[in-house]
């Protein structure tokens, strides 16, 4: 098959063959391509959608960023169970194999060092939520009988409201901190606008943390001892992934 070569990782030689039906972006299958003790895993996808220019415009097609994304993480998660992947940013193309030997000479040294520290482990993903706003909705609010108690009533939902985002602060720093103490490393993200993961409550920690796979059960049951520890937070965890935050190439899933 002829097309260009979109790469999803690097990693180590593995002996346990991935599914056979599974596909990649496009829908070609991933193939391993060994060069220097090290493995690209890639597949061929059309050069009219994955060549430089129509590229950059898919990227701003949401439904085909969100399949192309999906088929990518697909392999990636494929790759999980079998080793540990280094996962690539999506969209690495390259025009043939040649170049992606080229890739894995320029970067041999990173990739190693890297996949030394990451052996053995997975990430972790913690969301913290405030699900919803102090005492609103318990009970009808009562019609202010002057501009005083209409002042006063304002008054006491914005120090409701301060008092909320500081417990959920307060609960999440503590949280990071002793999942952080537990874990290898840890990143800190952004939190999530609520428009695009459609979420429901406000983001108060989105972190990851890199955890050894034998000591996965026990972070788990970390978490799991939290949640429901606060009223009005939620608390959720995903994984194990492999480690996009801790390999300097993609964002978090």
């Amino acid at each position: 098959m002829t097309g260009l070569r979109y790469v999803y990782a690097v990693c180590r030689p593995f002996g346990t063959p991935l599914q056979a039906q599974l596909t990649g972006v496009a829908g070609d299958p991933p193939r391993a391509l060994p060069h220097h003790g090290l493995v690209a895993v890639v597949s061929h996808v059309p050069e009219q959608d994955f060549a430089e220019e129509p590229l950059r415009a898919h990227l701003e097609d949401l439904d085909w960023l969100t399949a192309t994304a999906r088929a990518h993480q697909g392999v990636i998660d494929a790759l999980t169970t079998v080793t540990t992947p280094l996962p690539l940013r999506l969209g690495t193309v390259f025009h043939d194999d040649s170049g992606v030997r080229s890739m894995i000479e320029a970067r041999e040294d990173d990739f190693r060092s890297t996949l030394d520290r990451l052996e053995g482990r997975v990430e972790w993903g913690v969301k913290v939520y405030a699900e919803s706003e102090p005492q609103e909705g318990s009970r009808p609010a009562q019609k202010p009988a002057s501009g005083r108690d209409y002042l006063l009533q304002r008054r006491m939902q914005t120090k409701s409201h301060e008092e909320m985002w500081q417990r959920a602060e307060s609960f999440s720093t503590r949280l990071h901190e002793e999942l952080s103490a537990f874990a290898e490393d840890s990143r800190l993200h952004a939190p999530q606008n609520p428009a695009l993961s459609k979420a429901s409550g406000r983001n108060v920690l989105n972190a990851a943390y890199l955890v050894p796979r034998a000591h996965s059960e026990e972070f788990v049951e970390l978490v799991d001892r939290t949640k429901g520890e606060a009223p009005g937070l939620r608390v959720e965890l995903t994984g194990p992934w492999a480690a996009y935050s801790f390999a300097g190439e993609a964002t978090t899933p």
